[in-house]
């Protein structure tokens, strides 16, 4: 879900902080949506929803120092089946020996028109080859088909997607680049989610989400929430046992006095000390242009994710990542 390009002239970010310490924002200007993997050559690439035009990547080493690598797409390259449409919230992924980037593309408000492609590449940085469209939601009968996220399980692959009209899940292809001959969407979790990614961890799938409005700027009530299941296709459920499908849930990240709109997080990264981390988006109060990508530790209480205070930090200690020269 998102808002025009506000940044078009910005080419790059670094954030330079103390030996031990970052601070929020890891990058200050619009990068919602965020979607991460590591590369062979060591760098995790990052891409976000184009309020960048042609959807951005950035790399980084340690996951606070960022630069900017390039775009997805270029204007003659860039997915076309919704003609005005924007390309938003990327979920990338390594299968086989290419990298496929999922996105989704809609106008806003667009929700029986908008839905979601692929696009493959030989290297993280691109450049991307669109395949083009995977499924529509006037065609595969669910409204708002947008947001992707991939995973795999005992050798089959299978996209969830949807954005506060349910949670569904499909299986793919073996190439992953289309929906599978004769299957059909099967619904996950209720109408009050959007963003999913799911994390697998000894014996529960963890079912991350976003919940609220993300594009009200300071008004954004956007808040980052989870549950679990044993199995990859449900149920899922809070603390008490009730159902995603009936919108019940732990709340992970949500407002404080610095940032507000917290959510979309980013597949979670495990650092050299075994200390897990995620991304995510939010609006900065000092300065509400666009969603900033923010970053946190999550820790692990009694089979439950969790991040300090419940809301994102102001500075904390870097993620454990050695420097190669």
């Amino acid at each position: 879900m998102k808002i025009k390009s506000l940044f078009l002239g910005l080419t790059f970010s670094v954030s330079l902080y103390a030996a031990d310490k970052y601070s929020n924002p890891v990058i200050d200007y619009s990068l919602p949506d965020p979607s991460i993997i590591k590369g062979e050559d060591g760098y995790f690439y990052l891409y976000a929803t184009e309020d960048i035009r042609n959807l951005p990547i950035h790399r980084s080493k340690d996951l606070v120092n960022w630069e900017f690598v390039g775009t997805a797409f270029t204007d003659a390259t860039r997915p076309d089946f919704e003609p005005e449409g924007g390309i938003w919230a990327p979920d990338i992924n390594k299968i086989g020996n290419k990298y496929v980037l999922y996105y989704s593309m809609s106008v806003w408000g667009g929700e029986w028109t908008c839905g979601i492609g692929c696009a493959v590449a030989d290297r993280p940085e691109g450049p991307f080859k669109d395949c083009g469209m995977m499924f529509r939601s006037n065609g595969i009968k669910v409204q708002n088909s947008i947001d992707p996220f991939y995973i795999e399980e005992d050798g089959r692959k299978y996209l969830f997607w949807g954005s506060f009209r349910g949670i569904y899940a499909i299986e793919l292809s073996k190439d992953g680049l289309t929906v599978k001959a004769g299957a059909t969407p099967v619904q996950i979790a209720g109408t009050a989610y959007e963003g999913t990614y799911i994390h697998k961890r000894g014996d529960y799938y963890y079912m991350f989400a976003s919940i609220g409005s993300c594009c009200e700027g300071l008004k954004s009530t956007y808040t980052t929430v989870v549950g679990r299941s044993k199995q990859l296709m449900g149920p899922y459920v809070d603390k008490k046992g009730d159902l995603m499908l009936d919108n019940h849930h732990e709340v992970l990240i949500h407002k404080n006095e610095s940032f507000v709109g917290t959510g979309h997080n980013s597949e979670i990264v495990t650092d050299e000390a075994g200390n897990d981390w995620v991304l995510y988006h939010a609006v900065s109060v000092k300065n509400p242009e666009g969603r900033v990508l923010m970053l946190d530790r999550v820790s692990w209480k009694d089979g439950w994710p969790v991040v300090t205070g419940n809301a994102p930090s102001v500075s904390a200690e870097k993620p454990n990542f050695k420097t190669k020269k």
